[in-house]
């Protein structure tokens, strides 16, 4: 019988080059805030700000990764990874933000990163921008400044030159959604700007148009000697209607997927604003008295500069959320909540709802012309006592990346690859210690932070679980992929 009637294993059937990848961010596990010349970022200010963040932990020491390349590249090791994700501290390499004075230690830092990481034959993944601000960019306005564009181009330009010849993937900014609406929107993650409304769009904006700035550079500098690949990162829920035969929670759900997927993938993947977004907030806009929209307007110059920036789809998912039309609070006039039957997490706003993961991948094929994915975090926290056995971690990833294969394998995405967050246990930015996402966990107790694995568990060998109404509905698509596969692996 086939392999599809026996269950097949999720590592085989994927492509033969698929990246298999953990990720980690600067702040969350470097430490050394004042190491070496490396000035502040609005992290540390933020967390040194008392009540922001949970137990007023700080990334001071964090995982005091400055202090354990070694170490941090034996774990990865252990786990047999093909790239390792991680982001580049902009403080640390521009101490006031600026290519004026660069941090030469900061820079030897990851060039020993990266050769580590490249002698244990694991390639690295870097982020630019993984939210750590030059304090002394944002004192000058920060991403509300549209000078910022140009410095962030600066800034990439820096990096490119002294890492593109041995650095081959690149993530321009992780996660613009969070920047721009849960750092100057809602206040809960630094800078700490408590003003909803117009400045999130305004730092959206400028976001868009730094990471635009940044994928051109990189295209038409460094692209044919250092034969890179460049994107942004995007995160998104996946929007399901809490009544799925009411069309206004159908409406609903879709709307909400617009002003989160949307805002940030459909200027770079399509071009401008979505028509949703740009609908319904001119019309919140307008009625609240204001003589234009809050979403402020591309040119048509930077419309076609913006579009198309982009090498894959780099994308964040870890769970889904249920949607019904609301009329007051958030501006998208719905109302989220969580099925109760859905697992929880050690994170209020994770709970465990696979099912989302092939539907929101499969709506970034249809909506954005099939690119290349690499999903470039997903991922389960714990809190509370700790226990080495990982059963709850296991169960999630063996759940999500068999409907990741289902994507890939019956529905045709463009799937490249999978990381996991994270590494380790770090400061999981508001929350502090208290969350932990990691595949190794790090003693706090011990002075030394020594990093332990946690121990995966597995009932029997991983297995897709596949309907027989699937079966028959994609049998051809099937054989012609094994065919393809098998051919290949035996070239």
């Amino acid at each position: 019988s086939s392999a599809l009637d026996q269950g097949y294993s999720a590592h085989f059937y994927f492509r033969k080059d698929f990246i298999w990848s953990v990720s980690t961010a600067s702040y969350q596990i470097e430490g050394g805030w004042r190491a070496d010349g490396k000035g502040l970022s609005i992290w540390d200010k933020f967390a040194h700000t008392p009540l922001k963040v949970f137990n007023d932990d700080n990334g001071d020491i964090a995982c005091d990764s400055y202090n354990k390349i070694e170490e941090d590249v034996a774990i990865l090791k252990q786990l047999k990874v093909t790239h390792y994700r991680f982001s580049i501290s902009w403080s640390r390499v521009l101490p006031d933000g600026t290519t004026k004075h660069i941090n030469e230690a900061g820079i030897n830092y990851y060039h020993r990163l990266v050769d580590a990481l490249l002698a244990a034959n694991i390639e690295p993944h870097v982020t630019l921008y993984h939210w750590d601000l030059p304090q002394a960019l944002q004192d000058t306005g920060g991403w509300e400044n549209e000078a910022i564009v140009f410095k962030f181009r600066d800034y990439a330009d820096l990096i490119f030159s002294r890492f593109g010849h041995k650095v081959k993937f690149w993530i321009t900014i992780n996660e613009p959604y969070n920047v721009a609406n849960i750092g100057h929107g809602y206040g809960t993650a630094a800078p700490g700007i408590l003003r909803p409304g117009t400045l999130p769009y305004i730092v959206g904006h400028h976001l868009i148009k730094a990471h635009a700035e940044a994928w051109h550079l990189y295209n038409d500098t460094y692209r044919a000697s250092q034969k890179g690949i460049i994107s942004i990162t995007i995160n998104s829920d996946w929007t399901e209607p809490r009544n799925p035969y009411k069309q206004e929670d159908i409406d609903a759900a879709r709307r909400v997927l617009q002003f989160y997927i949307g805002w940030f993938a459909h200027p770079i993947f399509n071009g401008d604003y979505n028509d949703i977004m740009k609908t319904v907030i001119r019309e919140r806009s307008l009625a609240a008295g204001l003589p234009k929209s809050r979403l402020p307007e591309f040119s048509l110059e930077e419309i076609k500069r913006i579009k198309g920036t982009y090498d894959y789809f780099g994308f964040n998912h870890y769970t889904t959320v249920l949607t019904s039309p609301v009329n007051y609070g958030k501006l998208q006039g719905a109302g989220l909540i969580a099925d109760r039957t859905w697992l929880d997490s050690g994170s209020s706003w994770l709970k465990v709802s696979p099912f989302g993961f092939r539907k929101i991948l499969n709506f970034i094929k249809k909506e954005y012309g099939n690119p290349p994915i690499i999903i470039t975090e997903n991922g389960i926290s714990e809190r509370g006592p700790f226990n080495l056995n990982d059963i709850h971690r296991s169960y999630y990833y063996e759940k999500y990346i068999n409907q990741m294969l289902k994507a890939y394998l019956l529905d045709d995405v463009d799937i490249r690859g999978f990381t996991a967050w994270t590494l380790m246990d770090n400061l999981e930015w508001a929350t502090g210690f208290e969350e932990r996402f990691g595949l190794f966990y790090v003693n706090r107790s011990d002075p030394n932070l020594p990093r332990v694995r946690y121990v995966p568990y597995r009932s029997s060998k991983p297995k897709t679980v596949v309907t027989k109404q699937e079966k028959q509905l994609n049998a051809n698509s099937y054989q012609n992929k094994f065919k393809m596969q098998s051919q290949a692996s035996e070239s």
